[in-house]
C-alpha cells in the first residue's frame, strides 16, 4: 500500500505549481493535499480516493485484507501486547471499560431474566396446588407473570426510548438502573399473606422490573454506538471500523449474565438443600430464589453509582439537536424517519419479532431431548445444566458475531441473513421427521440441531438486531427507534408463547422455521448494511433529509452498499456522486468555520474538527483573499507535519 510520502499532489507544491484555492473539484492538488486526510481516510478509501465499496471486488478483498486485518489488526494486537508487557492486568481492565461496565445493565437483566425461567420448576416442585394444580392459586395469576413481565419490558423499551432522545442519554440509563434496583428489591422480599397473594406480588415486581430492563436495550445500544465516536470529534476510525464490536460487546454481557444465573441457582440449591436432587424443601426454595434476586441487586447498585457518574453520555445527541435548532424532542425528525426510513423501520421491528419467535422457540428441543435421554427425570439440575450448556455455546457465538460484524466482506446484513437461513434449516428439518429424530437412536443428531441454532442465533439475528435497529436511524430519534424495534420484537415473544399454548410439540416444529425464513427476506429487502458508515455521513445525510434537501445529498450514505434493496428499487442512490460530494463537504466545512469564527468560541470540552494547518488555510483563502492565492510555505510544513507527507 501507498505511503503519505509517495503523494504527487505535494511534489507538485513543493516545487512550485500554483492552483486556485478556490478550485475545490478532486483534481485540485494542493486542497486534495490538504483535505484528503479528513475526507478521505486511508480505512476507507484506497490511495487514489475511491471508496472501498466502489472497488471491483477483487480489489476490495485486497483492501479490506490489508487495511482491516493488516494495519488495523497489527496496530491493534501490538497495543495489546505492549500493554499486556507493562502491566498483564492491563487488557482485562481495559476490555472491562470497553464492554462489562457498558453491557453491566444487560448483563445482569440477563440473569435475572433467566432466572425467572430456571427457578419456575422449582416452584412447580414445591408448591404444586399453586404452580401445577391451581388449587390454591388463582391459574389466571400463575400464568399473567411472564405476560406482566414482558409487558413490563415492552413499557421501558417504548418510555425509555422517547426520554433517552427528550431528556437525554444520561437520565435514561440512571433512571433504568434505579428502577432496576428497586425491581430487584422487591423480587427478593416478596411475600404473601397466602401462596395466592405472593403470586400477585411477585407477578407485579416483575412488571416493576421488567420496565428497567426494557430501557436497557435502547440505552445500552445507543450510549455503546456514540461512545465509540471519541467525544468532540466529527468522524473516527474507532467509529468507521469498530462500531458494531462496541456494541455487541456490551449486548453479549446478557449472555454471561445467563451463565452466572445458572451457576449460581445450582450452587445456592445444592448447599441450601442438601443436593441437587429432589425432594426439594421450602425453605431451601425460599433460599436459592431469594439469594439469586438479592446478588444482581447489589451488582444494580453499584452500576447505579457508577453511571450517576459518566460523562459526555449525551454529546451526540446534543450536537445534531444543536445543528437541527431542537431543544427537545424533535418530533419533526420522527415523523420524517417515517416517511423516508419506513423500511428500514419495518425491517428492524420486523426481523426483531421473527428472531423472537426463534428466540422463544428454541427451548422446545430442550424439553424433547431432556425426555429421551434421562426419561423419568424430576431434578431440576438436568435442565439447568443442559441450560449451561446451551449458554456456552451461545456465547461462543454471541464473540465470534462481535468479531466479524464490523467486516467489510461479510458485516451486519448477510450475519443476520445467513444466521437467520441456519435457523430456517434446522427447525425445518426435525419438524418433517420429528419422532425419526426424538426416537433414542438419533435423539444426538436432535441434540446437536438444538446447540446449533442456538450459535446460529447468536451469530445471527439476536446480535444484528439488537445493533441495527439503533445504527440505521439518525442520533435524535435513535433511542426511540431502538425501542419501537426492540417493543415489537417482544411481540414475538408473546405471540409464540399464546401460539404454542394452543398446538402440539411437533406443530410448532412446522410453524416456527418459516419466521425464519421470513426474517432473511426482510433483512435483503428492507435493511442496508451500514458496516463500514461513518456515523457523521449519516447524521449530514440526515440534516439534508430534514432541511427538505434530500435530493441534493450525493454522499456515501447513499452509495448502493449502504442502502437496502428496497432504497435502491426506489431511487434513492440515483444521485451519488463522490467528486460532487468531495466538492460540498469542503464546503460545508468552510461554512462551519466561518460560523464558529464569527461566535469567536468554540463549543466547551470539544476537540477542533480540522487541523490548525486547515484552520490557517481558510484564513486566508476566506472572502477577503484573493481567488489565485495558494498555500504557503507554512501551509505546507502545517500538512507535512501533521499528515506525514513530504
Amino acid at each position: 500500500m501507498a505511503t503519505p510520502s509517495d503523494s504527487p499532489e505535494l511534489k507538485a507544491i513543493a516545487a512550485g505549481a500554483t492552483y486556485s484555492v478556490e478550485s475545490t473539484s478532486t483534481d485540485s492538488l494542493p486542497n486534495r493535499a490538504i483535505f484528503d486526510p479528513l475526507l478521505l481516510p486511508p480505512d476507507s478509501y484506497d490511495v487514489d480516493g475511491t471508496y472501498w465499496a466502489d472497488l471491483p471486488l477483487a480489489k476490495r478483498v485486497k483492501f479490506v485484507l490489508d487495511y482491516d486485518i493488516g494495519v488495523e489488526g497489527k496496530q491493534e494486537w501490538a497495543e495489546i501486547w505492549a500493554d499486556a508487557k507493562r502491566n498483564p492486568f492491563s487488557p482485562i481492565v481495559k476490555y472491562f471499560k470497553a464492554a462489562v461496565l457498558p453491557g453491566a445493565g444487560l448483563g445482569l437483566e440477563g440473569y435475572v431474566l433467566f432466572s425467572i425461567g430456571n427457578i419456575k420448576p422449582l416452584f412447580q416442585a414445591v408448591w404444586k396446588s399453586c404452580w401445577s394444580t391451581h388449587e390454591v392459586c388463582a391459574s389466571n395469576w400463575v400464568s399473567s407473570i411472564e405476560y406482566l413481565e414482558v409487558a413490563g419490558i415492552m413499557v421501558g423499551q417504548i418510555l425509555v426510548g422517547i426520554q433517552g432522545d427528550w431528556v437525554g442519554r444520561k437520565f435514561g440509563l440512571v433512571q433504568d438502573a434505579l428502577v432496576m434496583f428497586l425491581g430487584l428489591i422487591l423480587l427478593t422480599a416478596s411475600w404473601g399473606t397466602s401462596l395466592n397473594g405472593w403470586v400477585i406480588c411477585y407477578a407485579w415486581c416483575l412488571f416493576i422490573y421488567g420496565i428497567g430492563v426494557g430501557g436497557e436495550y435502547p440505552m445500552t445500544a445507543t450510549m455503546s454506538m456514540e461512545k465509540s465516536k471519541p467525544h468532540g470529534v466529527v468522524s473516527s476510525k474507532e467509529d468507521r471500523l469498530h462500531r458494531g464490536r462496541s456494541v455487541t460487546s456490551a449486548f453479549l454481557m446478557q449472555g454471561w449474565g445467563q451463565f452466572w444465573n445458572v451457576v449460581v441457582l445450582m450452587v445456592v440449591l445444592y448447599i441450601a438443600n442438601g443436593g441437587g436432587d429432589p425432594p426439594y424443601t421450602e425453605k431451601a426454595v425460599q433460599i436459592a430464589f431469594r439469594v439469586s434476586f438479592a446478588i444482581p441487586a447489589i451488582g444494580t447498585a453499584i452500576l447505579v453509582w457508577h453511571r450517576m457518574n459518566l460523562k459526555h453520555t449525551n454529546h451526540e445527541l446534543e450536537k445534531q439537536k444543536k445543528k437541527s435548532n431542537v431543544t427537545g424532542y424533535d418530533l419533526h425528525s420522527l415523523k420524517l424517519t417515517f416517511t423516508h426510513f419506513g423500511g428500514r423501520m419495518l425491517a428492524t421491528a420486523g426481523t426483531w419479532f421473527a428472531n423472537d419467535v426463534f428466540f422463544y422457540g428454541n427451548k422446545l428441543f430442550q424439553s424433547e431431548f431432556i425426555k429421551v435421554i434421562t426419561p423419568n427425570n424430576h431434578s431440576v439440575m438436568t435442565g439447568w445444566k443442559w441450560n449451561l450448556v446451551n449458554v456456552s455455546v451461545s456465547l461462543v457465538g454471541y464473540y465470534l458475531a462481535s468479531l466479524l460484524i464490523d467486516n467489510k466482506l461479510y458485516g451486519r446484513k448477510w450475519m443476520q441473513i445467513v444466521g437467520f437461513m441456519f435457523d430456517f434449516i434446522l427447525f425445518i428439518i426435525p419438524a418433517f421427521a420429528f419422532d425419526y429424530f426424538t426416537s433414542r437412536e438419533h435423539i444426538y443428531a436432535f441434540q446437536a440441531m438444538y446447540f446449533l441454532s442456538s450459535f446460529f442465533n447468536q451469530f445471527g439475528p439476536n446480535s444484528v438486531t439488537f445493533l441495527v435497529a439503533a445504527e440505521v436511524y439518525p442520533a435524535s430519534v435513535r433511542a426511540s427507534a431502538h425501542g419501537f424495534g426492540a417493543a415489537v420484537g417482544k411481540l414475538g415473544a408473546v405471540a409464540a408463547a399464546i401460539l404454542y399454548s394452543y398446538i402440539d410439540t411437533q406443530t410448532k416444529f412446522y410453524v416456527v422455521p418459516w419466521f425464519g425464513l421470513a426474517g432473511a427476506i426482510m433483512t435483503y429487502v428492507w435493511l442496508p448494511d451500514t458496516t463500514g458508515l461513518d456515523l457523521a455521513e449519516q447524521e449530514r445525510r440526515w440534516r439534508y433529509i430534514r432541511q427538505g434537501r434530500g435530493e441534493e445529498y450525493c454522499g456515501v450514505a447513499i452509495h448502493s452498499k449502504h442502502l437496502s434493496a428496497w432504497e435502491r428499487w426506489m431511487g434513492v442512490g440515483k444521485q451519488y456522486d463522490p467528486a460532487k460530494d468531495y466538492k460540498m463537504r469542503i464546503d460545508e466545512m468552510r461554512a462551519e468555520w466561518e460560523m464558529e469564527r464569527g461566535k469567536g468560541t468554540s463549543e466547551e470540552g470539544s476537540q477542533p474538527v480540522w487541523s490548525a494547518h486547515v484552520d490557517e488555510f481558510f484564513e486566508r483563502t476566506s472572502v477577503r483573499m484573493p481567488s489565485t492565492a495558494v498555500p504557503t510555505q507554512t501551509d505546507l510544513d502545517g500538512i507535512q507535519e501533521k499528515t506525514g507527507f513530504s
